[in-house]
């Protein structure tokens, strides 16, 4: 039932469309500022990291695989990163963890 949410969220995000990612989220969202550590709370907050993000790296992920256990759904993520020149700055799998609720994302955390 989420499958599609999370490839729609992954599919937005990693066309820079951030008000499409946005729509999936909670007013209230909970999420990881991994980019730059700690958390953020809400719409605004994570529209403007996402901003000064794209601004400063270009970050790809691409979900590998999407197991749904109730409101908990764990994504594998293959994720790169590379420099606006180009260079490639990281490439791993990081594993994506999110809760769900009412078809909104309500939190979201990062794990190696």
């Amino acid at each position: 039932m989420h499958e599609q949410l999370i490839r729609d969220l992954y599919a937005s995000f990693n066309a820079r469309d951030i008000e499409a990612v946005i729509a999936h989220l909670d007013p209230d969202v909970d999420w990881p500022n991994a980019w730059e550590s700690g958390r953020l709370h809400g719409h605004d907050e994570v529209r403007a990291y996402w901003t000064r993000q794209f601004e400063a790296i270009d970050g790809r992920v691409e979900p590998q695989a999407i197991v749904a256990d109730g409101d908990t759904v764990t994504v594998t993520v293959h994720q790169t990163v590379r420099d606006l020149d180009g260079q490639l700055q990281d490439d791993r799998m990081v594993t994506h963890t999110y809760t769900i609720r009412d078809e909104r994302i309500v939190r979201m955390d990062v794990s190696d």
